[in-house]
């Protein structure tokens, strides 16, 4: 598939939240940025584990997962996803494989969808919204927990253990920007967007510094709140 190359537009929560799970990084953009572009809130991960991560820290809406992975397949994936009763979100599979038994293996694996490669990016997003349409969606995520700390999405609160940790609002609305995208690096200036408030790149970094003397063990080596060189800032998350 092809996608133009978009940054997104800024997401305000209410968005279905989707986790792209692909080994091939350059795919796992381009659905990115496609979805993100349909209207969708979109995290990736590029294996099971990463997946698994992401789905401890926060909730979402369909799962979009790739088949022929290295060690745990999508198949694999999917039937112990399935497995866990807490665990109901919805999975649409991806592959090269589109024998009528490779469908039927995928759907008695616990998918919900297959959807054969090369494919019509438009399919995807129509597959998608009718997979939302027709299974109940989780809860809104209210929360994420990361380390010892716990952000109240609702609230802009945060938690160390049972103890709160003080927030300015500029630095909550930054935080929680972060936080609904693990692993999306965002702009210094999506996040002043997000935040609120005006300043120039400088302002932004100076708003970081002081999240992170609240939050990192050592402010000069982050590792949740982490910089990328000449672009912005993402959140990584245990």
């Amino acid at each position: 598939m092809t996608g133009p190359t978009m940054t997104g537009p800024i997401m305000t929560g209410a968005e279905p939240h989707l986790l792209v799970v692909d080994d091939d990084a350059r795919i796992r953009e381009l659905l990115r940025q496609y979805l993100t572009g349909a209207g969708f809130r979109v995290s990736t991960a590029g294996d099971a584990a990463e997946a698994r991560a992401r789905l401890a820290n926060l909730e979402f809406d369909l799962v979009v997962l790739d088949v022929m992975m290295p060690g745990e397949s999508g198949l694999e994936f999917t039937r112990d996803l399935k497995s866990k009763n807490e665990r109901t979100v919805p999975i649409l599979l991806l592959t090269a494989m589109d024998a009528p038994s490779d469908r039927v293996n995928g759907l008695e694996h616990g998918a919900d969808d297959y959807l054969a490669k090369p494919f019509e990016p438009r399919e995807l997003v129509l597959r998608i919204r009718n997979i939302l349409q027709r299974i109940p969606a989780p809860a809104p995520s209210r929360e994420c927990r990361f380390g010892p700390f716990r952000f109240d999405f609702a609230r802009g609160e945060l938690f160390r253990g049972d103890e709160p940790v003080h927030l300015t609002t500029v630095e909550a609305r930054l935080l929680l920007a972060l936080v609904q995208s693990p692993g999306e690096v965002m702009s210094r200036e999506a996040l002043a967007e997000a935040a609120e408030f005006s300043g120039n790149e400088r302002t932004v970094d100076v708003q970081m510094t002081r999240l992170r003397r609240k939050i990192e063990p050592d402010a000069k080596f982050p590792r949740y709140l982490q910089t990328v060189r000449g672009t912005g800032y993402v959140f990584k998350p245990d």
